[in-house]
């Protein structure tokens, strides 16, 4: 039995990952999947994998793109989620702002730099006209952070994945005033290129079974149930995510890659427009 070690968040985008190990999908295939949640998010995974603390990590496509680009040696070896993102922008309950462009001039709470609430509040900024360079950031480290720093003495406003936030918009912690969706393909599977080189026939059998619960997972009878029981959301934020959401099986295609890498390189985020096969796993 071969132990691999996988981390993502702790998000209902994940299940299939859990509903295979919880079955021994992967132990069939003779591999031992050990998961590891990180609420911290994409930042703290990519770095996790820079260090060499997991050999696979479902991540968000605009950050591990940015930190593959600054050095970090893995490679993306398909999409996961290729459907866009939805990150909901939020205030604290208290706060007096009502609309988006109210933000202005308001500092962002994000979960650490390099992070996904990091980088997308940059685009969103972008998208609004505003000037980037006034961005001011708050590091609250997890959602957990967030609730605590968007207090009643708290301006700042935070950008987190639309359906995880809304049960703490319905309690009347968070008020949303907004969405800003991802422009390409929210999530993607990545290896370390050591555990590439080092387990070449591996990677097959992990994907094979990935993709056959991403195939079916909206066909198994009340996923929408499980996934309301499992996350704690409402049945019809669930179904609505559903109806949103689509999983893919195929690798990231390059004119996506440069997509990102251009909008990243337009932020400054980036130094350079690099090539494909720094990135993008290919047999």
């Amino acid at each position: 039995m071969k132990t691999v070690r996988i981390i993502g968040v702790p998000e209902h985008f994940n299940l299939p990952w859990h509903l295979a190990i919880e079955d021994g999908a992967f132990e069939d295939r003779g591999i031992q999947l050990k998961w590891t949640d990180v609420p911290e998010g994409t930042g703290k995974m990519s770095q996790m994998l820079q260090e060499n603390q997991t050999d696979f990590a479902v991540i968000l496509t605009e950050g591990i793109i940015k930190s593959i680009s600054h050095g970090n040696p893995c490679k993306i070896v398909q999409q996961y989620i290729s459907s866009p993102l939805l990150w909901g922008i939020h205030v604290g309950a208290k706060s007096k702002r009502k609309v988006v462009s109210e933000l202005e001039n308001d500092p962002v709470a994000i979960s650490r730099m390099g992070s996904g609430s990091h980088l997308m509040s940059i685009i969103n900024a972008q998208d609004q006209g505003w000037d980037t360079a006034n961005l001011m950031f708050e590091i609250i480290h997890n959602l957990e952070g967030a609730v605590k720093g968007l207090g009643e003495d708290s301006n700042a406003y935070f950008m987190w994945e639309h359906f995880t936030t809304k049960p703490l918009v319905d309690k009347g912690v968070f008020k949303w005033l907004g969405d800003c969706p991802t422009p390409w393909p929210c999530f993607v599977i990545v290896a370390t290129d050591s555990f590439l080189s080092e387990n070449p026939g591996l990677l097959k059998h992990i994907l094979e079974v990935i993709n056959t619960y991403t195939l079916e997972f909206k066909q198994i009878p009340s996923i929408d149930r499980t996934l309301a029981n499992r996350y704690g959301q409402k049945l019809q934020d669930i179904q609505e995510w559903l109806g949103k959401t689509t999983w893919g099986q195929q690798q990231l295609s390059e004119d996506t890659l440069n997509e990102v890498q251009q909008r990243l390189l337009g932020l400054q985020l980036v130094d350079e427009v690099k090539q494909a096969n720094l990135f993008l796993f290919t047999n």
